[in-house]
Formats: structure tokens, sequence, C-alpha cells
């Protein structure tokens, strides 16, 4: 430790060491102030340079050394010196002090900090360097932390000294008036009828406005700051233009239809987005029809001899467009203009925050929505370009089964469809780059799922890194490195399901600058806001959940704060997300999964019930699977749910309840289940967090109760 950091640390010690051995907190008291306000007062009057260097010294040591009392040294300065000189004293001394504490912050620690977790702290460097004073003066203004603690806080960080000085001062002008003023007001009371003084009430009301106001005030600067190179239109043509008809948009612009604001909904493809055309609803269809074949597979299980059937493959894809079809009308146009939304197609361009283009037609508007969603992931493997692959978005062009198929990726969209494609009959061979498949699972859930695949046929590969994609004459074929060796797997198709990219590019993201997150999604707050106060996000393209409920969720959020424009901001917040894979057996999760627990080191206790003595599930040949439940230890209070089973994405619907409305496992409990039916199975796992707190210590006392009851 060099010379000048072991003298720091000697005067902290001695100045801390003292602060606490001569009980000098007693003196930062308003009862101790007020005792000796009278005394002070005179002195003051005598000695008014003398009192006001004094008074300015004590603060400065205050506020350097960290010490709690600066709150009650403000009043007390409002209270001897008066609003003016108050404000002036209190002012200069608390950014200075402040000041001072960030520079030993800074020279005892921010090195080492630095030095041991520069990585996490990167990003943070980054932006303190770029928005810096304004961050910490947004800080000042709304505060929200207790001052020393940004004091030390800020040291860390590479905010030039000077940058903090001037912005603490400014920042902390308004509160410091605040305070000073109802310091001023309490010297002024002489009688108990001086507490209900029109003056002192006007005062402590600051104090309580004061946090709204300042952050009405931040707001404003920070509107300003990004909107200023824009001109305002003098009217608008619209109040909420909504880029983007899939899920999120359709959502967003009939619920702005629906308040009789003015909306127009761009869509340069076709109404209904992903979800419709090539996602939910199309997988979905052929999961059932591959799941109706693999029960004709199983026929004897149920005493049918002779069970058999065709895959009729073109069929089974005109199936799936029939039920697209019988879906459209309720994401048509003609729907949607019918209830007040005016459907615009082509590829929209935002101009400004104010203004989109269309083709030839501009529109002017308040707000804009950006809900463009996402597409396929392709990964830039070498030889990729040379093979004809799919995606989860063509491969509903096919109208023969390949023989062959090759999925990459074993995240939802890889399970589903590489298990719908072998109970149609494909020789399916299931690759990842991870150790197992469903990776965002517990392990006993992947290995559930993974157990039945290779029961079925489907060769799954895992820890499997791409090499490359080949082709000799006819036969394609990718490389992969495993354990060392090279694996070399032969194809006629390749689906690539291996995550999914906001569609962040081409309609004037770029000429604003719009900030994007590590995954390329847009980023947003919590009232889905990006960082043009009245450009707003929501579903796949803002993420950080890429499901149509979610999709439906952030759009409730997006269009109302898009038609208050600021005047209120409704925040989302996720702490009940659910979600299911639809392949067989289901995986449905809400909450935290037992990993996610351990990696944030939350305590939990875990309750389980295996379904296999569940009556219906036996009926129905599906004994099988399992609920698993995270509760707070010592309570019923729900963590997390996980579903692994027939139906499990219809099962979690109860919990998702649950938790949604603050209900634990003791109200499930005592919900009555109709029988048989798989819900029951919900009840069982209840009650068997129950009965493993049982009072078991007092069953002895209670056999010999019944026993005497007997006699």
């Amino acid at each position: 430790m060099s010379k000048t950091k072991t003298a720091i640390v000697a005067i902290f010690a001695i100045a801390i060491g003292s602060y606490f051995f001569f009980d000098l907190g007693q003196f930062l008291t308003l009862e101790y102030a007020q005792s000796q306000l009278g005394a002070i007062q005179d002195y003051k009057d005598q000695n008014f340079a003398i009192a006001a260097m004094i008074y300015f010294v004590v603060y400065v040591t205050v506020a350097a050394l960290s010490i709690p009392g600066a709150a009650i040294l403000t009043l007390i300065g409002g209270a001897i010196f008066g609003l003016g000189w108050g404000l002036l004293l209190v002012s200069f001394a608390s950014s200075i002090g402040a000041t001072l504490a960030f520079l030993v912050s800074r020279t005892l620690l921010r090195d080492w900090v630095q030095s041991k977790f520069g990585d996490y702290l990167a990003p943070i460097n980054k932006g303190i360097e770029k928005d810096g004073s304004f961050y910490l003066f947004s800080i000042r203004m709304v505060p929200l932390f207790p001052f020393f603690m940004v004091n030390l806080l800020m040291g860390l960080t590479p905010i030039k000294t000077a940058s903090f000085y001037i912005v603490s001062q400014v920042g902390m002008l308004l509160g410091t008036a605040v305070y000073v003023n109802a310091g001023s007001e309490l010297a002024q009371i002489t009688s108990l009828s001086g507490l209900v003084s029109g003056s002192l009430i006007f005062s402590f009301a600051l104090l309580g406005l004061f946090p709204l106001v300042a952050k009405f005030i931040v707001n404003s600067i920070q509107r300003n700051k990004v909107m200023k190179k824009f001109v305002k239109p003098k009217k608008f043509d619209v109040n909420v233009v909504v880029i983007g008809a899939g899920s999120a948009g359709l959502v967003a612009s009939l619920i702005v239809a629906g308040a009789k604001a003015k909306v127009v909904l761009v869509e340069k493809h076709k109404m209904g987005g992903d979800c419709l055309n090539t996602g939910c609803v199309p997988s979905k269809s052929l999961i059932r029809s591959g799941r109706i074949m693999s029960y004709i597979k199983r026929a004897e299980e149920y005493g049918i001899n002779n069970g058999n059937g065709d895959v009729d493959f073109a069929k089974v894809m005109e199936r799936v467009q029939g039920v697209i079809k019988a879906i459209e009308p309720h994401d048509s146009v003609e729907r949607f203009t019918s209830l007040g939304v005016e459907c615009v197609k082509g590829e929209a361009k935002i101009e400004s925050p104010y203004s989109v283009r269309v083709g030839e037609r501009v529109i002017n508007t308040r707000s804009i929505i950006v809900s463009t969603g996402a597409r396929p992931l392709v990964p830039p493997i070498p030889g990729l370009d040379q093979i004809d692959y799919l995606t989860s978005d063509s491969v509903w062009e096919l109208r023969e089964l390949p023989r062959r198929l090759l999925v990459v990726g074993g995240g939802p969209i890889g399970c589903e469809l590489a298990q719908a494609f072998n109970n149609l009959g494909a020789d399916v061979t299931q690759v990842d780059m991870a150790a197992r498949i469903m990776p965002r699972e517990d392990p006993e859930v992947s290995a559930a799922v993974t157990e039945q695949f290779e029961s079925d046929g489907i060769n799954v590969l895992t820890d499997q890194r791409l090499l490359k994609f080949g082709q000799i004459g006819e036969q394609a074929y990718m490389d992969a490195e495993y354990q060392g060796e090279t694996v070399q797997v032969e194809f006629d198709k390749v689906l690539l399901a291996i995550g999914r990219k906001a569609n962040v590019e081409g309609f004037g993201l770029e000429e604003l600058e719009l900030p994007l997150t590590p995954q390329g999604t847009i980023e947003i707050n919590e009232a889905m806001q990006t960082s043009y106060p009245n450009i707003y996000a929501c579903g796949d393209v803002a993420g950080p959940y890429q499901f149509t409920h979610m999709a439906s969720f952030q759009a409730f959020f997006s269009s109302i704060n898009a038609m208050l424009g600021g005047l209120w901001r409704l925040k989302a917040k996720y702490n009940v997300v659910p979600w299911a894979t639809f392949t067989d057996p289901e995986v449905a999760r809400v909450g935290l999964s037992e990993e996610e627990a351990k990696a944030q080191n939350i305590p939990y206790e875990v309750t389980r019930y295996d379904m296999d003595h569940l009556d219906r599930a036996l009926a129905d040949g599906e004994a099988h699977g399992f609920i698993k439940i995270l509760t707070v230890p010592g309570k019923d209070k729900i963590l997390g749910v996980t579903i692994v089973g027939y139906h499990a994405g219809e099962l979690i619907g109860e919990f998702v309840f649950a938790m949604t409305h603050g209900m634990g496992l003791k109200k499930t409990s005592a919900v009555t289940h109709i029988y048989p039916t798989l819900l029951e199975a919900n009840k069982f796992a209840a009650n068997a967090w129950r009965n493993a707190r049982l009072p078991e210590k007092y069953f002895p006392w209670t056999e010999k109760f019944f026993r005497w009851q007997r006699k």
C-alpha cells in the first residue's frame, strides 16, 4: 500500500473511531439541535463568519467521511442561517464533501475493483463514459439511493472528478433547497400552533413531492436530449403507428383502436406474423398429425389389433395449411379494419420518432410501436450456403417426407419438429452443441425427453461442435466434433432450429442509432420504452421471452404507454412467465427451475409428485412424468413449477394462476378437483407438500388420546 493510501486509511480510522468513541453522533440529531438552537443562533448573530466556517467544515467532514447525518445537518443549516445563506453553505459543503468521499473511494478501491471485476464492469464503464454525467444527475435529482453510497460507488467508475463535482453541485441543488427551506421553517416554531402553520406544512409537502418533481424534470431533460434534433410536427395524423402485424402488433393495435385512438398497422408480408403462418399454428398442427400416428403405432397397447396407418405427407401438410386458413380470419385485414384499425400493406421506414414512411405516404404520429418479430438464426457454418437447408419458416413448403432428416438444435423448436417428423416416418438425427437437449430445463427434464426420443428411434447427438456441411455428388453430409473426434452424419434434408434473430434491420433503427441488447434485441425499459421516449417495442424483437403469450403481454403495456404519451407509465413485471414445449412428454414450466435457483443462490425446498400412479393417466395409458414444485423454505409460497408428462401445458395453468395471485400450495390443496382427471395431479402434488410437513411429533399424543376415547 502506498504512503498516500496508508495516510488516508489512518485518517479515516482515527476520525471514525473518534466518532464512535466520543459518541459524536449525539450532536447530529434534531433533538440536540433544537435544544441548543437559541444559543447557536445567538453565537451566529455575534460571530457570523466564524459560525458559518465551523458549520461549513463540519458539514464537509461529515459528507467526506460518509457519516450518517447529512440530512439533519441540512435542516440545521436552514434553521440557523435561513434559506439564503443556508442554501449557499449547504450546497457547496455537500458537493465538496461528496467529492472528497468520491476521491477517497477512487484512491483506495477503484484499481482493485476494476482489476478483479473488470470484465463484469466493462458494460457499466462504457455506459458511464458515454452518459455518466446524466446518469449521476438523475441519481442526484431523484434520491433513490443514499448520497454517501452514490459518492463511494461513483468513485469506482471512470467518471471525471470535475464532472462529478459540477453535476453533484447542480443535481443536488433542488433537493438541498427543499431541505434547507424545511429547516428554516422549523426555526420559526415557538409554540404548538407553529406545528400546523401553512408555511411549515408547505415545506414538508415539498419534501414529499420532491422525488416526483425531480423525476419529472429528469425525464423531461432526457426526452429533450434525444428528441431535440427532430422537428416535431404541428399536428399528427394518428396517435400510434404499429410496425409488424404479428401477435404483438395485432394485440397492440386492437387495444389502441379499442380506446378510440387512431392507429395505423403496417405489415409488409402476412397478417398474423410468424405465429400464424410459420410458428405456433403450423407446428402444433404438424405435431398433432405426428401424435396420431404415434398412437396408431401403439394400438396394441390399447387392445386394438392390426392397427396400422400410412402417412400421406402431402395431405398432412395440406391439413396444416387448412388449419392456418381456418384461423386466418381472426387476424385478417377485414376484421381489424372493422374494429377501427387502419391496415397498410408495405415496408415501413421510421424517418424520425414522429414519422413513418410507407411507400410514398408519410404518417406523422405521436408514438411508434415496433413489433417486427424475429426470424430463424442461420449460423455461419462452412458449407451451409451450398446446402438446400430448411428453417422453421421454410419447412412448411415441404410436400414430400424426407427419408433422413437432420435437425440442428436441441431447444423447443428443434425438439418439437424432430419428434413430429420422426412420428410421421422420417429417420431423424438431432444434433446440438450443448451437453443435453432442452438445456434451459433441469437435467431430469432433459433426461425424460431424451429417453423418449431414443425410444422413438431418434438419434440424439449432444455435445457436438459443428465443423462444416458438404456434399459428395447427391449426398449431403455434416461433420461435427465430439470429444476430439470427427462425427459425420449423412442426410437428405437438414432443418436449422438453433434460435431466432430479432428483426431490427432495414426500417430505420440503424439511422436512429437505437441501442440493442447483447442478444440483438431492441433495448427497452420496464415500460417497453426504447431510448426514444415515444418509440416502444414488444414481442420477439424486444425479448427477453420469445413466446406468443409474452408478445401479447408486452403489447398491452406498449399500447397503453404509447397512448398515454409519458403522462403515466405502466411497468411490466416478469415474475410469472409460463411456457411449454409440446413434445411427448410435454414439458411446461413457470417461475424458477432448480438449476436457476441454485445459480441465483435462492433458498428453496423441492416437492415432487410422480404421475405413474395417477388414475386418469393410467386409464389413458400415459402414466409417466412428474410435477416438481420449488417453494420458499418453511412456507407454501411457490417459486417455480416444472411439469413433465401428458398435457403438461394444460396442467401448468393452475400453478400460473396461483403464482399470479400470490396463492400458495395450501390453496391448491383445498380446491376440489374432478375425478378422474389429470388435473388431480396438481392437488396430489400440493398434498405431498403438506404431508411432508405433518406435525409427526404430536402423533404419539393423538394415538394415546384416541386409545382413551375407545375405552
